[in-house]
């Protein structure tokens, strides 16, 4: 019943280049390298990206001139499609004017010219890779950075099919960073200071606004909740979660009415919220006095929050800004991309429990999630519903975004396995995690980088690809091994 409120795209540049002079000299030519320009076109799209084809670029002139609209174009990527030989002035304009992510696409139709039959025609067809080095000294001649040059053959080419779709991937996680509205309220939890960050730098960095918020705006919005809007998220809870019986926790106890009615009105409040302000994420944390409206409604978004991670819209506890901006990440490569921290080691079986209470991502989750009841918040105010879930077993990566002595942000990028194991039933989600080249090691090695104490966690191994998107963002990285 919860789908992606927004699909992820992204706005894909392409064109071909070519040596004009070979026109003339081999009639037919262009027409044919165009019907392959056209096949690579089509092979983009099926990334489920908008693509803008800007044809052919056989002169300086006309580079000058799609430089120029490709700058209008809010492109998220631009795929230089190396149909055959180009002197570099048909691409030097572009690369330096066009301020986006460009990479190079070497994809010959053929795997290897029939010797027996070549010619210059067949050899110009397949002459992909021959400017390719021209182009890449070129950029950096010019101060620019070639991302990336995939080469292999056009068609039926899982290698080639692989890196593009990576680029892609990449490119949906910048279309929404530009502009994402990632809201704040509240406050840092008394007195975490790995947790602060300002909202400008933040701005700076990631290309996003954050919009400042009030306790008052989500309790406005839980004032105007109908019995209608309660009852369709409660057939959604029922529907997406297990409500069992509670185990060897006393602080927890089976799901009480009162907290579902509560859950319910929450979620829908906070559907009204992320209306209202046009959000893409929130990070919050509010303690305010006991009984009270305010005290009610911030106790209860964690059940809201995991239906909004699911439907592609991050919500953060702790006020983290940092972690929300990696959850944003995550959520547009779609892997996940729930809030989490290190608990306790199980150093006999070589893993630690990763998770945290709160909200967290429902599409990667083993199983259907967990609702109990829990008579208190550890070390926070409030009590009520909490989700309890595992992570998918196999590949997981963890992505932390920490900050340096001179206030630059700094990826720190891990990899390791989600494994099969219990976990402890205290209504808050943790997974077993399993590091190489051993787990304690793993560890150290981690909290030796400077991360903040949260992390994005999600499904898969896709530490390179993060690596590249800091890169982009000139963001210093390191992959913690």
């Amino acid at each position: 019943m919860i789908t992606r409120r927004n699909p992820r795209t992204a706005r894909i540049g392409i064109f071909a280049v070519a040596h004009g002079t070979y026109w003339s000299q081999f009639p037919g030519l262009e027409e044919k390298i165009m019907g392959y320009h056209h096949d690579a076109v089509k092979m983009v799209e099926q990334m489920e990206v908008t693509v803008v084809d800007y044809g052919m670029i056989d002169t300086s002139e006309k580079a000058y001139k799609v430089s120029d609209v490709m700058k209008g174009d809010r492109l998220d990527l631009v795929i230089c499609n190396m149909v055959t030989y180009a002197t570099s002035s048909v691409f030097a304009p572009i690369i330096r004017d066009v301020a986006v992510p460009m990479i190079l696409l070497a994809a010959q139709p053929l795997e290897e010219m029939d010797y027996s039959h070549a010619c210059t025609f067949m050899q110009l067809e397949n002459d992909c890779i021959c400017s390719v080095p021209e182009f890449v000294g070129v950029a950096n001649r010019l101060g620019k950075k070639i991302r990336d040059v995939v080469i292999g053959t056009l068609y039926n080419d899982e290698i080639v099919l692989s890196e593009l779709k990576e680029w892609c991937e990449i490119a949906k996680v910048l279309h929404d960073l530009k502009g994402a509205r990632l809201g704040l309220m509240g406050h840092v939890m008394e007195a975490m200071y790995d947790m602060h960050a300002d909202p400008t730098a933040v701005s700076a960095a990631f290309g996003c606004h954050v919009p400042l918020l009030e306790i008052e705006d989500a309790v406005t919005c839980f004032e105007a909740v109908t019995d209608k809007e309660i009852q369709e998220k409660k057939a959604i809870i029922k529907a997406e979660f297990l409500m069992p019986d509670p185990k060897s926790d006393p602080v927890t106890v089976k799901l009480t009415d009162e907290d579902l009615q509560v859950a319910a009105k929450t979620a829908a409040a906070l559907d009204r919220l992320v209306e209202k302000f046009h959000l893409s994420g929130l990070a919050y944390y509010y303690e305010g006095r006991e009984n009270t409206i305010q005290r009610l409604v911030s106790s209860s978004f964690i059940v809201g929050n995991s239906i909004l991670n699911a439907e592609g819209i991050p919500m953060c506890g702790e006020y983290d800004l940092k972690t929300l901006v990696a959850m944003l990440i995550m959520d547009r490569l779609d892997i996940g991309g729930s809030f989490a921290e290190f608990h306790p080691f199980g150093f006999k079986e070589n893993y630690i429990l990763v998770g945290h209470d709160g909200p967290h991502h429902m599409r990667v989750a083993e199983g259907k999630p967990v609702l109990r009841s829990l008579l208190k918040y550890h070390g926070k105010p409030g009590h009520g519903a909490s989700v309890e879930f595992k992570l998918k077993e196999g590949p997981i990566t963890m992505l932390g975004i920490t900050q340096k002595a001179d206030g630059k942000f700094k990826f720190v990028i891990g990899e390791g396995l989600s494994q099969e194991g219990a976990i402890p039933p205290t209504g808050n989600t943790n997974t077993r995690g399993v590091f190489l080249p051993d787990t304690r090691t793993f560890i150290k090695r981690w909290v030796m980088e400077g991360p903040t104490h949260h992390y994005a966690l999600g499904i898969g191994h896709r530490a390179d690809t993060i690596q590249k998107i800091a890169d982009i963002l000139g963001i210093d990285s390191v992959i913690v091994r």
